[in-house]
């Protein structure tokens, strides 16, 4: 199986060597895989809740089979596989590279179990750790850099998977036990509104740094002039519009959004539940606790986050707008953390700079998931990573409080389904100048 990296890719620093510090950070990155495991027993591991999610266990061992097919067949003369059938079962969707299990019955696969994954990760790490310590060609040393950042956008699916998993528990156990876990009562910083005049901008990645083939290449856009809001919005502002009959008004929603309502009756955010008295909880990863009306609202569809925009008098950004804010943003939302695996209140911000928009929740923009002008995927099995995807998604921009800290960028394009909800999804509101 020929390779071929992507180009998009360059070291971190313009002095650094890209094969330098990769074994560090590939036991750092595997460990903490390891770490998430560990919150979850090994009948969590196997479960899987819904079609679009995927069982632990799978996570752990897809993330290998990237290692091992990827990068150990290219390296090692006469690699001698773990299971040569985990070729199949753990095959995601790359179609250049052979048949796969199908998705949505990942969940059927009791064998391998727990343990055995464990020791198809050890096989494949021992492996790897000759390579590395040997030293790779640049040109391997970029398809083991998209494998770390694999990795970690599989961390992120492991929790979200997971916390989904136990919300169909009617016991609601919780998987971590946060300090912080009841309502702050802080209060909500005010609600500024930003402008740029707009213009000619370039949007995408360019110079040193890892960044995805779909962050490139960077490129001139027309923007209009436009606001942009200083924070995102919270579960207190959404209250209001529910309680405004939000979700009975179809005035405010598209109609795939209005048909979706309908069609599952939600009448309010993913995981909220309503109490006898009228107040509303949330089910948590440290299990279910009251709203706090300070917090970012999260776990909503594209749908949701539209239809709280028209009624707002507002509307959603494009992923330029969001990106000319974006680029200069400070780190200042939650990341994975996994003593709290949530998103916290907004702290205090500068007068003109935006607040959590690196971390926290994944904010939804309005542009649909496509190429950048100039765009050519790669050749080979890394082509099918990104461009594949490029029909019928919705970008969002930010990272969340299940996305590792040096995982995300201001570049950084995320792509889901208009009605996705299990993601912790949010709201930032623009609008026209």
């Amino acid at each position: 199986m020929a390779l071929h990296t992507p180009t998009h890719i360059a070291p971190r620093d313009t002095h650094e060597d890209p094969t330098s510090n990769l074994l560090d950070r590939y036991r750092a990155i595997r460990a903490t895989t390891e770490a998430i495991a560990a919150l979850m027993s090994a009948e969590d591991q196997t479960v899987q809740a819904m079609p679009d999610a995927s069982p632990a266990k799978w996570h752990r061992a897809h993330t290998t089979w990237f290692f091992e097919t990827m990068v150990l067949e290219e390296a090692i003369e006469g690699y001698q596989p773990f299971n040569q059938a985990f070729r199949v079962l753990f095959n995601s969707y790359y179609n250049s590279i052979g048949k796969q299990h199908s998705r949505v019955e990942r969940g059927l696969i009791t064998r391998p179990g727990v343990a055995e994954t464990t020791a198809y990760r050890a096989h494949v790490d021992a492996a790897m750790e000759q390579v590395l310590s040997d030293g790779t060609s640049h040109e391997l040393a970029e398809v083991i850099e998209v494998g770390l950042n694999h990795e970690q956008q599989h961390q992120e699916l492991m929790i979200t998977d997971f916390k989904y998993l136990l919300s169909r528990n009617p016991l609601l156990p919780a998987f971590v036990t946060d300090p912080s876990a009841s309502s702050t009562g802080a209060p909500v910083p005010e609600l500024r509104w930003l402008s740029r005049d707009g213009g000619l901008v370039d949007i995408g990645h360019s110079g040193p740094g890892f960044a995805y083939d779909n962050e490139t290449p960077r490129h001139q856009a027309l923007v209009q002039p436009y606001s942009l809001a200083s924070r995102p919005v919270t579960n207190g502002e959404f209250l209001e519009f529910m309680d405004a009959g939000g979700y009975d008004n179809p005035a405010h929603w598209l109609s795939d959004g209005w048909a979706t309502v309908c069609r599952e009756r939600w009448s309010a955010p993913l995981y909220w539940q309503k109490g006898d008295d009228g107040s509303w909880s949330v089910f948590t990863a440290a299990g279910l606790r009251p709203v706090d009306p300070a917090e970012p609202v999260c776990h909503v569809s594209l749908y949701e986050a539209d239809a709280y925009a028209s009624w707002a008098g507002a509307r959603l950004p494009s992923e330029q707008e969001w990106e000319l804010f974006g680029v200069s943003a400070a780190r200042d939302g939650t990341f994975l953390d996994m003593s709290r695996l949530h998103p916290a209140a907004p702290g205090g911000q500068g007068r003109d700079v935006p607040t959590q928009m690196l971390g926290g929740v994944w904010e939804w923009t309005s542009s649909a998931y496509s190429s950048y002008p100039g765009y050519r995927p790669p050749e080979g099995p890394l082509g099918e990573y990104n461009s594949k995807f490029m029909c019928n998604q919705i970008v969002l921009r930010g990272g969340s409080c299940a996305t590792p800290r040096d995982h995300i960028r201001a570049t950084y394009r995320n792509f889901f389904p208009a009605g996705t909800r299990w993601q912790f999804s949010g709201i930032r509101l623009a609008r026209d100048a």
